[in-house]
């Protein structure tokens, strides 16, 4: 390759700066998209194979209560020791909330059993050590890991106010995790001045071989269990949520990629002439394929690099919102460090590769393979890009079918994403052919000389703008069909509450107690009745199966959300061998109201479906009996919480206050329905902010990509524009011109986009979001979400096309004409 060719060939960026801009844009961000995506889901998953993380020593092992809402004895645990088990280490949890309304764990250490469980793994003098040993020396810090504190804007040194009134502090930023998950460290010391109490929430273990866990498990009491945080517990539960991600970083670098064809094609298209001239002069086809193909992999090593450092980025700036969410959800605890991994580097480039290929592997063809004659003259893009949307439109069809087959499969999780990917890219891809048919008949049919050359024009311009309104129209209808979906799951989750949590107050007691309460409850005169529900979980062939009991009031039929039913579904489930069936179960099992059901011992079998309920907080298949058949099956046995109706809400505080001083409650086992709805609507607002994010991020890029293509693509144009302005056309009419048609070429991509968004936000609730976690629920629109998103975007896409044109006119007009030469 001589060194003149390449000269000549990427001297075209010297002149055309802005398309560096333009191209890096749109491969490195659309890499770092994926890649923050895949290292999320990467360290989540990793952070489930691990277990639990203290001071970077894993403790894979759990000792934890049968029944959530009670606690470990803290002599079980000094007996342990006594036995030898030194590499326990008791742990308590406790949420606290902020003055700011944001909450967070609290984890309760104690620093000398924690010392003493790896000391021999430790340096002695270690910064480990240290800090170990700080906890219980005053000032008494908490300690808060780096990317939690960035996350939360923690400084260090800090002093938190809680919501309280108290404070705890001060903060010790730590510069590496020294536990994983959104948590604070303090010394247990400190959790019980906060929350007077005794017990565990657990005692973690490190590796144990298996003749200490046989021998453990022997000294366990029955009510407690020993558990191994495995991948095969909790990957399963959060396998819809990490595909969710990896799918909208998919569509992040579709999105991205069509930027970057889009801007490569342009690059191509205004070095035609100079490759016609080169053609003619002597230039063999060899050696500009192999200056551009070296162009190609310069840009690729620059989108790879760039676009796994801001994915690395990217991942440490979401993953604290995920630990959050997976935490809330299912207990997961998920480490926030992030390190990079060569998988992603490998996928990244595989991804870049074959995605720049395919960008770019026919602008290369049709440079070379065009006659250098036909390259010199500049109708020849227009002329080209007319015929290769014909082809694309055909694209469009055979994806059309693909869609339609694709919905004739059995529904599932990925044969719906399947279905909105064909449908998203069919839309796409014929998108532009419409558009550029529409002005080639409004060319024709228009009386007015200005007008007809005003759409001719447009039409001619899609050979740039084409792509670019692609990848716009796309991120543009995802985030629609995101905003509608969030938005409708939310309004039916929060409907769907109001209805669940009819009490005025929930207590989850210890089952000897529960009698007490009850009865000491009935006797005030503000309690207006109790209801009583037990709670087991039981191993099944499909996974873990959760029994709940119900009472038989009229008032507990409607708390009820009955989604179908047999006729006197109530007096059956109360009155025979009847059972009622979440929607999630039902779905997974096909199973229907009427059929017969044999459920895992000691159910057993023959068990008639009354009917189907609603249930949107729940990742197990539930079932509910009535408490008759529960008192028969499993009496005094299980998780018992108690559901208080007052006379009057406003004396919900004193009752809590008065229950907290009889019988000694924690705060955290006696909730009001206030504080329970606010709880699980934060918990649901963090479960989407993550896609949300990606959601937004993916429509800034194509945003971007949109206006950096269109400021390319008008300022080649300057030298139309500045022999319009010679012939008499005024800087307000030019302005008009390259503003209008981007505006115009934008209202008819958003109103391609809108439609398409409420389909994919239909098919997300119908398909995706019902087979991935069996829900169902009616959607609805948000028109005024809908205005703000697309007004936003037609207004960047006006300033992309009046920019240039504001430029040229700032000029005189001869002046103009002769820079534009």
């Amino acid at each position: 390759m001589s060194s003149p060719v390449a000269k000549a060939l990427w001297g075209h960026y010297k002149r055309h700066p802005l398309q560096i801009v333009l191209v890096w844009l749109g491969l490195t961000l659309g890499i770092a998209l994926l890649v923050g995506v895949m290292g999320v889901n990467q360290q989540a998953r990793e952070s489930y194979r691990d277990g639990e993380l203290l001071f970077s020593n894993p403790f894979p092992y759990r000792i934890r209560h049968s029944q959530p809402a009670l606690k470990v004895p803290q002599g079980f645990y000094v007996q342990l020791r006594r036995d030898g088990f030194s590499q326990c280490v008791p742990m308590d949890e406790l949420r606290i909330t902020l003055d700011n309304g944001r909450s967070l764990e609290l984890v309760g250490l104690d620093p000398i059993a924690l010392f003493s469980s790896f000391r021999h793994n430790t340096v002695p003098g270690s910064e480990n050590q240290q800090q170990i040993l700080s906890l219980m020396q005053p000032p008494y810090p908490v300690l808060v890991g780096e990317q939690l504190a960035n996350y939360m804007g923690f400084k260090d040194g800090q002093i938190l106010q809680l919501e309280s009134g108290k404070s705890i502090g001060p903060l010790q930023v730590v510069s590496e995790e020294r536990i994983k998950g959104p948590r604070l460290i303090a010394d247990m010391a400190l959790l019980r001045q906060l929350q007077p109490s005794s017990g565990l929430s657990s005692i973690l273990c490190g590796d144990l071989d298996p003749k200490t866990v046989s021998s453990l498990e022997d000294k366990l009491p029955t009510a407690l269990k020993l558990e191994k945080q495995e991948t095969a517990g909790l990957e399963p539960l959060t396998d819809a949520f990490h595909l969710n991600l990896l799918a909208m970083g998919m569509l992040a670098f579709v999105v991205g990629l069509f930027i970057f064809y889009q801007a490569m094609s342009l690059s191509f298209s205004q070095r035609q002439p100079l490759v016609g001239l080169m053609r003619q002069a002597g230039v063999s086809s060899g050696q500009l394929i192999k200056a551009l193909s070296l162009e190609l992999v310069v840009w690729i090593v620059v989108g790879l690099i760039g676009g796994n450092l801001l994915g690395l980025l990217l991942a440490e700036k979401l993953l604290p919102s995920v630990a959050q969410t997976l935490n809330d959800l299912y207990g997961a605890n998920v480490s926030l460090a992030v390190r990079w991994q060569w998988e992603w580097g490998a996928a990244s480039i595989l991804i870049a590769v074959g995605g720049c290929l395919l960008a770019c592997g026919w602008p290369l063809v049709r440079l070379i393979n065009s006659q250098p004659a036909r390259l010199a003259t500049r109708m020849s893009l227009v002329r080209f890009s007319g015929r290769e949307f014909a082809f694309q439109a055909v694209f469009s069809c055979m994806f059309v079918g693909a869609a339609i087959a694709a919905y004739q499969l059995p529904h599932g999780q990925k044969a719906g994403f399947v279905l909105i990917a064909c449908i998203l890219i069919a839309s796409a891809l014929a998108m532009p052919f419409l558009l550029w048919q529409l002005f080639r008949v409004l060319g024709i049919v228009v009386r007015s000389a200005r007008l007809r050359w005003f759409f001719s024009d447009a039409a001619a311009s899609l050979s740039y703008r084409g792509v670019a309104a692609m990848a716009f129209m796309l991120a543009l209808a995802s985030n629609i069909g995101m905003e509608t979906m969030v938005g409708s799951f939310r309004n039916t989750t929060q409907t769907w509450l109001e209805q669940r949590l009819a009490a005025d107050i929930y207590i989850r007691p210890a089952v000897n107690m529960a009698p007490r309460m009850t009865q000491w409850l009935e006797n005030q005169d503000e309690v207006k009745q109790v209801w009583w529900q037990w709670r087991k979980m039981l191993p099944s062939e499909s996974g873990t199966l959760q029994v709940v009991s119900v009472g038989g009031t009229d008032d507990e039929k409607q708390a009820l959300a009955v989604k179908v039913a047999m006729p006197e579904y109530w007096q059956k489930l109360h009155h025979e061998r009847a059972i009622l069936v979440s929607e999630s179960m039902a779905l997974k099992q096909n199973i229907k109201p009427g059929q017969v059901l044999d459920l895992p011992p000691p159910l057993n079998k023959q068990w008639l479906v009354a009917g189907v309920f609603y249930d949107y907080g729940n990742p197990y298949g539930q079932v509910i009996m009535s408490q008759k058949r529960w008192k028969a099956i499993w009496p005094h046995k299980g998780q018992v919480s108690l559901a208080v109706h007052l006379n009057d809400h406003t004396q919900a505080e004193t009752i809590i206050r008065s229950l907290g001083e009889t019988f000694r409650l924690p705060p955290e086992r006696i909730r009001n329905n206030n504080d329970l709805m606010l709880q699980a609507m934060n918990v649901f607002d963090r479960t989407f902010i993550v896609t949300a994010t990606l959601g937004k991020l993916t429509l800034v890029v194509a945003v971007c990509g949109l206006f950096f293509a269109t400021v390319a693509g008008e300022t080649s144009r300057l030298r139309q524009f500045a022999l319009l302005r010679c012939m008499g056309m005024t800087g307000r009419e030019l302005a008009l011109l390259g503003g209008g048609q981007l505006l115009l070429i934008g209202l008819l991509t958003a109103l391609i986009a809108l439609p398409l968004g409420l389909v994919l936000a239909q098919l997300l609730i119908d398909v995706v979001l019902k087979y991935s976690f069996g829900w169902t629920m009616p959607i609805e629109y948000f028109p005024t979400n809908y205005l703000f998103s697309l007004g936003s975007a037609l207004v960047v896409l006006l300033l992309a096309g009046a920019w240039p044109v504001w430029r040229l006119v700032k000029q005189s007009a001869i002046m103009s004409l002769r820079e534009s030469f």
